[in-house]
């Protein structure tokens, strides 16, 4: 398949799933519940979530202080306390949410590298991506990576 396919397929089903889930509720609910939980969702206080160009599950790894200071694949200094990503395929400078799969906490990270370069790993991690990911003590975990941004 192609990425523009996927793209598009993704899109339409987000649309699909967001159009369905209102008539859901409602089937359910009250109107009165329904209207106000639609209502807080579209408040103007809360961020809208980027939407999902494509998407890849995997094992994460990060790497640390190690690294610190030295050059990235994009060319800037690496640092432990930036949320960035090192991955093998994805364009320098595309933007991801990665959700580690085992308790649901999510970030979001430019990847500015190229790696991981060790077994099946997908992604490799700053520091504070992975504190963000709460994955320092395990090292390794499964993850979801969503392309929210591409370069």
């Amino acid at each position: 398949m192609s990425y523009r396919f996927c793209a598009t397929l993704t899109a339409s089903l987000m649309l699909t799933f967001i159009s369905a889930v209102p008539s859901a509720l409602e089937a359910q609910s009250e109107p009165s519940v329904v209207a106000a939980a639609v209502e807080e969702f579209a408040s103007d206080d809360a961020p809208a979530p980027a939407p999902v160009v494509s998407e890849q599950t995997g094992i994460a790894s990060w790497y640390g202080i190690h690294w610190q200071g030295r050059k990235t694949a994009s060319g800037v200094r690496f640092d432990v306390e930036k949320l960035t990503a090192a991955h093998r395929t994805l364009p320098l400078n595309t933007t991801v949410r990665v959700t580690n799969l085992l308790n649901g906490a999510s970030v979001v990270v430019l990847v500015n590298d190229r790696g991981p370069y060790v077994g099946k790993r997908v992604i490799d991690l700053s520091e504070a991506a992975a504190k963000a990911l709460n994955m320092v003590r395990k090292g390794l975990v499964p993850v979801r990576i969503e392309i929210i941004e591409p370069a």
